[in-house]
């Protein structure tokens, strides 16, 4: 057995030893050098190569999570009562960048998602209607939960020209010391453009921007209501929001009642992108820009006829010539609103490092995107009330069709806007803002409507009967009133550690009619088409807790 082992022993260590010096005379292939992630410190903080390229990427992104609450005096009749809502939030930052013999070539992308939940300023009608986010639809559930996608920022950067999703080069302030993101001022932190800027001087930036006129429309108002000529039977036309149709009264009887009446599209279709200019200045001591922006606003053609002789093709040849003979060009037209913007922002270093002042005013007529005068209330309505339920609407439309004349007349506003941040202790800061703005439209244009509403409706076929179809009582309407809002806030802020942040804002929000009252489309009632209860004003308090973090 001893023999055995031995024997088998000693075969084992031949063949290792066989085996090694045949190994030894076999070619040896080396291992690939592990490539390791270096650190690129041409761009700042963050930034790493990307393995075998020489483009630089920096990879950050957001954690947010709020609770709002606004008040409401509503009794739930209107649809209100709404107190409280939620916002859980996501946000996903990639900076890419390359350097060129042409200058830095740089691509950005922001991905922003988000659930939010309560029928309040938590959740947002503007952004469902602008198509930023979807909404459920259950019973309960319907308007109050929301959820929200939006491509933020995707855009390229090379030799002064910047192409894709960014911010408005139009925009200077932008909220940028605020939680809840609302005093009044343009904001427009998404919309597709095309601009180049060209450096100059020491410190001075101008920039020409082609952008997307579809993020900087509110509706032009469209007079749409059930209708019916007198002498010409009856008829109806009902709004629809692929044309919204607003009517031209054509012709009227001697006892002043319509007689013929053409309905156009009064829906602004994409024809021409909106230009912005914008001038800007940076020094140590802080920055200025002054900002100017042109768009377009247009209606279509004609859609359909009340009184107006003939049938089939026939009448609508005689409502096109009618239209025609008042210099309508059959109903289409075109006008161009206009906004200018100027802004200046200090450091304050000397009261206390991070502390800063903007002051910022804007005008314009047929941009109340651009003058931002509907930042708090809603965008891309002609209509929009502070809270569910409010008592009297702000109108905000863009421009109104004069339904005698036919003309498009643009309404006008304005914002102003001051924001103050100050740092307590590194540790603690607060922000304190208050802006004001105003909107109003031509007198001609409200006078014409309220006349309409009683031609087109004489004898009324409204059911029930409207007080706009009578003059004392579109007197207390809130349709194409002035009005003015005054929207102002504070907050407080802690940040124990590096990029995160601890917040809360309280906010007083205040919209009324320049003049006179409206009727009180909460609380009052009507007697033979009057309204019973009026208000002037209405005001709300909402309130905003914030935590975030940065990475």
């Amino acid at each position: 057995m001893k023999l055995v082992k031995s024997l088998l022993l000693g075969s084992a260590a031949g063949l290792t030893i066989v085996g090694g010096a045949q190994a030894a005379d076999l070619p040896v292939k080396k291992a690939a050098p592990i490539e390791y992630v270096r650190v690129c410190s041409a761009y700042g903080a963050g930034f790493f190569y990307i393995p075998g390229t020489d483009t630089c990427l920096r990879v950050s992104g957001r954690a947010r999570a709020e609770y709002g609450y606004i008040g409401s005096d509503n009794r739930r009749v209107t649809g209100g009562g709404d107190l409280s809502g939620f916002i859980g939030l996501a946000r996903f930052n990639f900076d890419a960048r390359t350097q060129t013999g042409y200058g830095t070539l740089r691509a950005f992308l922001r991905l922003d998602a988000a659930s939010r939940t309560g029928h309040t300023k938590t959740s947002s009608g503007t952004n469902l209607r602008g198509g930023y986010a979807f909404s459920g639809t259950g019973q309960d559930a319907f308007g109050r939960i929301q959820n929200f996608i939006n491509v933020d920022k995707a855009f390229i950067q090379f030799a002064g020209l910047t192409a894709g999703r960014a911010s408005s080069f139009y925009d200077f302030y932008a909220a940028d010391y605020e939680i809840i993101g609302s005093s009044l001022g343009s904001n427009m932190p998404s919309t597709n453009l095309l601009a180049y800027t060209q450096k100059f001087g020491d410190g001075f930036t101008a920039t020409i921007s082609m952008e997307d006129p579809n993020y900087r429309k509110n509706p032009i108002f469209s007079n749409a209501v059930p209708a019916a000529a007198a002498g010409a039977g009856t008829g109806a036309l009902s709004q629809v929001l692929t044309t919204a149709p607003t009517p031209i009264i054509l012709g009227t009887d001697a006892l002043g009642n319509a007689t013929a009446v053409a309905f156009i599209d009064a829906v602004q279709r994409s024809r021409l992108p909106d230009f912005v200019g914008s001038l800007r200045y940076d020094a140590p001591w802080g920055s200025a820009q002054l900002s100017a922006a042109v768009r377009e606003i247009n209606t279509g053609g004609y859609i359909a006829s009340l009184g107006v002789p003939g049938t089939g093709a026939t009448q609508q040849a005689n409502a096109q010539t009618l239209l025609a003979a008042r210099g309508l060009g059959a109903g289409v037209q075109t006008e161009y609103g206009w906004a200018v913007q100027g802004g200046v922002k200090f450091n304050l270093p000397f009261i206390a490092p991070g502390d800063g002042l903007y002051l910022q005013g804007s005008y314009g007529e047929g941009t109340s995107f651009y003058t931002g005068i509907n930042r708090f209330t809603a965008g891309y309505l002609s209509n929009a009330s502070v809270y569910a339920g409010n008592p009297f609407n702000q109108y905000l439309a863009d421009a109104v069709v004069n339904p005698l004349t036919g003309r498009i007349e643009l309404s006008s506003s304005f914002t102003v806007v001051g924001s103050y941040l100050h740092y307590w202790s590194p540790e603690w800061r607060s922000a304190f803002y208050a802006s004001y703005g105003e909107m109003w439209f031509p007198a001609g244009a409200r006078q014409a409507t309220s006349q309409a509403n009683a031609l087109i409706n004489s004898p009324s076929t409204v059911a029930p009967p409207s007080y706009i179809t009578n003059g004392l009582g579109y007197s207390l309407s809130a349709s194409l009133r002035d009005t003015y809002q005054v929207v102002t806030g504070a907050s407080l802020i802690w940040s124990p550690v590096k990029d995160l942040d601890i917040g809360v804002e309280g906010q007083y929000i205040k919209t009324g009619v320049k003049s006179g009252r409206v009727s009180d489309g909460d609380k009052g009632g009507f007697v033979n088409n009057v309204p019973t209860r009026t208000v002037s004003s209405e005001d709300v308090f909402q309130a905003r807790f914030r935590v975030q973090r940065d990475f």
